[in-house]
């Protein structure tokens, strides 16, 4: 076993064999007899073992003559650098084997200062610690071994590898730098074999995390699988030849056949076999292959896709007398229900194009949509939705009575594949919501590209568990209707209760699950507390980076055998899903960040800051082209021609994401989490500057500014959304009430701090590191001591303080302390641990203190 000391040294040292002939002959004390001819592998071995023996620098070198059977003989010095450098080496083997000349001093090596720099793009196991491996590489005859050149060709490529630092091209053995170590660790570096008498071996382990040696026979590659994998150490070494090819042509790293083969590696292994198609159209496939399967299940009512296709009929013709027709912007605003699924589909029927709006949202935001989208109709239960001049508000029930009498199908339409199927309105930088216009066509491409790979089909039974006004209901929908499946409806209180909404997906045979990785970690833990077998057999994540390693207690109870899980990237702006991992425990337990390789017709770039394809291993903005790229923004050309730009690789356009990520060498996409000011929170996109932008706009706010705290980074409860203002008048509780009428409740900031002035840099901006831990508001309801007269109220305070990790009073709100969906479940959890009355999340939301709960959970 190699000790840290001796592995240090190894690092350090270097040798030489020189071979000696038989006749020969060197007496010497440090002569070993070898029991084996020179030509042996017994020979091979023993002198392989010797030149690999490091010394430490108190020594400074070690020699032994090692004589074969065959009287062959070769002479091994291995030194520390410190003591010698590659030439005092060579010199110092010339005076072991003859006296007459001189022995060089010590002291005239240099070695490099730190351990080196791991780097990030190395892809390297760290279970492997200090194992090695290398190769060689030829070079084309003729080619320079001078190191300035080299030099600069490892500056070029550590430039493209790592556009965050400085490089440092770092040389041993470069002529007149041999002395000149370098200053601070860093990730590669050249070793010169300059040449002469016998075999050198430049390290007894990397100087350097990768450690190109450049000599006359070409390249050496020294790494540690600690720190760089062999795939990205072999890529390292070709784009280092590349770029010195290039020093005097054309600039890069990438020679046509690595560009073709990163290329590839962003592309499916399989062709998208998918004919542009309506969402109606294969439909109504579906339809006519089982007319009396059931499509819907909504509680105690069934709808059978004849039902839903005839419903949607009739929906469809009303929608078309209301003035709803092709291109036309129709708003839904319902609960999921089949009801909604009913008037979706009916709006597609009429050649419109369906917008979908949460009635959870406040008015302010509903009416904005619908303003900015230039909607013309809105199908809605609600009596108190916005109006706004020359939309009609309408029932589904009016729309069924403008349809007249049943028709005989669905109403004709100009509307091609091509064109939108629904805008969804996202977060935006600039303080309001933007609309993606997505077409039917990429929605069955998406459908088309994992239809097989899923098996999905008429056996399938889906949850539609998520907000219309989030993609992923397009997945859940859709994904059903299209493949014949059964979808089930999940109720907003039951999709909001783990243990209820687990009763449910048990009950119905659930068998695929779309779940954000936060509601999945509730649902999971339900599944740990109850009996109920389930039959899912495919559990899609999307929405939120995923940390595999929460996945493993559910493997233990549902074997990736019989419960696939599957790991999905994506975004609105390429039509949901991009990319695809199945996750093994394997992957698991290595805490993968792999979201895996592109869907079969999608493409997936990983881009530098000038627009150049990073090399595998090394991170970039993730771009994506292909079949699920959407039509742009609504109503805004300038941001889509900034965000949706022509894809010079593979034609048509790609989007620019935003999101850092990198590609491994198996293809496989690591993100890396956001460039930009947007984070993720319980599965929704969320641009920051838009909170800041309502904040700033509230009456006597001089200044605002938002961040993101996530105090436990692998529990997606204690993700939450702190905002700093700047009041000349009014209060905090002024401002919520003023953001709380245009945010919905997952963008509402959980606390609000007032201060004087905020904090900023040097160069004039917010320094949001400086700003102070988050002030909660309290009401300074006394807190009453569990056992006391009203036991259940000091029971319940006790929860909030483990739950909150402070004080909190009798009438202080959950919601205004902080809290969310997610630590309602967390709060439900521990009161049944406690043995304390069952809590509902509902019962919740209508009592959100202490004194107001405790008196309902005792009624």
């Amino acid at each position: 076993m190699v000790t840290v000391q001796s592995a240090e040294d190894a690092r350090h040292c270097h040798a030489l064999r020189v071979r000696l002939g038989a006749s020969d002959r060197v007496d010497a004390p440090w002569v070993e007899r070898v029991p084996f001819a020179s030509d042996e592998p017994g020979a091979a071995r023993h002198r392989a073992r010797e030149l690999a023996r490091p010394v430490d620098a108190g020594r400074g070198s070690r020699a032994v003559l090692l004589v074969y059977t065959d009287g062959r003989a070769d002479l091994v010095v291995v030194a520390h650098r410190s003591a010698y450098g590659q030439r005092a080496l060579r010199r110092l083997a010339a005076a072991l084997l003859d006296p007459a000349r001189p022995a060089p001093a010590r002291g005239q090596g240099a070695v490099p200062s730190g351990s080196g720099h791991t780097p990030d793009w190395g892809l390297g196991g760290p279970a492997q610690g200090d194992a090695r491996d290398g190769h060689r590489v030829a070079l084309p005859e003729g080619t320079s071994r001078e190191p300035e050149g080299w030099l600069a060709a490892l500056a070029q490529v550590l430039s493209r590898y790592e556009p965050e630092r400085t490089p440092e091209a770092t040389a041993l053995d470069a002529g007149d730098r041999a002395a000149s170590p370098p200053a601070t660790p860093v990730s590669a570096g050249l070793v010169f074999d300059l040449g002469g008498e016998g075999e050198y071996v430049p390290c007894l382990a990397p100087v350097f995390p990768l450690t190109v040696t450049v000599g006359e026979d070409g390249l050496r590659c020294d790494h540690r699988l600690g720190d760089v994998s062999t795939p990205i150490a072999e890529q390292f070494v070709r784009h280092l030849v590349e770029a010195h090819r290039r020093l005097t042509g054309p600039p890069g790293i990438l020679d046509p056949a690595e560009h073709e083969r990163i290329l590839r590696l962003g592309r499916a292994a399989q062709p998208l076999k998918s004919t542009p198609r309506r969402i109606p159209d294969v439909f109504a496939e579906r339809a006519a292959e089982r007319p009396d399967a059931l499509a819907l299940v909504d509680g105690d009512r069934t709808v059978t896709y004849r039902r839903l296709d005839e419903w949607s009929d009739r929906l469809a013709h009303g929608l078309r007398a209301a003035g709803a027709g092709d291109g036309t912007l129709v708003g839904v605003c319902l609960e999921r229900s089949a009801q909604l699924v009913a008037v979706l589909l009916a709006v597609l029927k009429a050649g419109a194009v369906y917008v979908p709006l949460d009635p959870a949202y406040p008015a302010d935001r509903l009416a904005y949509t619908v303003e900015d989208s230039g909607t013309d109709v809105v199908v809605t239960e609600s009596a108190g939705f916005p109006g706004s001049p020359g939309v009609r508000v309408l029932t589904p029930a009016q729309v069924l009575e403008s349809g007249g009498a049943a028709p005989d199908g669905p109403p004709a339409t100009g509307a091609g594949p091509q064109e939108a199927a629904y805008v969804i309105y996202t977060s935006g930088s600039t303080g309001r919501p933007k609309g993606v216009l997505v077409p039917h066509a990429h929605v069955v491409a998406l459908m088309d590209a994992t239809r097989d790979d899923f098996t999905l089909g008429a056996a399938d039974v889906w949850t539609f568990f998520h907000s219309v006004a989030f993609d992923f209901s397009v997945w859940e929908i859709w994904g059903c209707l299209l493949t014949g499946g059964r979808l089930v409806v999940v109720p907003y209180w039951v999709s909001r209760s783990p243990e209820q909404f687990h009763g449910l997906v048990a009950a119905r045979g659930v068998t695929v699950l779309s779940q954000t990785p936060s509601a999945f970690t509730q649902f999971a833990a339900a599944d740990r507390d109850t009996a109920e077998p389930l039959a899912v057999r495919l559990v899609v994540f999307g929405g939120e980076p995923l940390d595999t390693r929460s996945l493993l207690p559910w493997l233990d109870r549902h074997p990736g055998d019989r419960c696939r899980l599957v790991n999905m990237y994506g975004i609105t702006e390429t039509t949901v899903h991009v990319t695809a991992e199945t996750v093994t425990r394997r992957l698991a337990l290595a805490g993968s960040r792999s979201v895996g390789r592109a869907l079969p017709g999608w493409r997936v770039y990983v881009l530098d800051a000038r627009g150049r394809l990073a090399p595998p291993g090394v991170a970039g903005e993730i771009h994506v082209g292909g079949a699920g790229v959407a039509l742009g923004y609504l109503r805004r050309p300038d941001l889509t021609r900034e965000r949706f730009r022509p894809d010079p690789f593979g034609g048509g356009r790609m989007y620019r994401t935003g999101d850092r990520g990198r590609l491994r060498p198996d293809g496989a996409l690591e993100h890396l989490g956001r460039l930009d000011n947007q984070v993720k929170l319980r599965g929704f996109r969320i641009e920051l500057d838009e909170i800041r932008t309502v904040l700033a706009e509230c009456p006597g706010v001089t200044a605002a500014a938002v961040t993101f705290r996530q105090t436990d980074p692998g529990d997606a409860a204690t993700g939450r959304l702190d905002a700093y203002v700047v009041l000349s008048e009014g209060s905090t509780a002024d401002v919520r009430e003023r953001a709380a009428r245009v945010l919905p409740a997952h963008m509402l900031p959980s606390t609000l701090t007032a201060l004087p002035a905020l904090p900023v840099t040097a160069n004039g901006k917010t320094d949001l590191a400086a700003l102070p831990e988050p002030a909660v508001a309290a009401s300074g309801g006394g807190a009453v001591p569990a056992g006391g007269e009203d036991g259940l109220s000091g029971e319940l305070l006790s929860v909030w303080r483990q739950l909150f990790g402070f004080t909190v009073g009798l009438s202080d709100s959950f919601w205004e302390l902080g809290g969310n969906s997610l630590l309602a479940v967390r709060m439900a959890s521990l009161m049944r641990e406690r043995g304390l009355p069952s809590l509902h999340p509902r019962l919740l939301y209508l009592n959100p203190t202490v004194r107001q709960l405790a008196v309902a959970l005792k009624g």
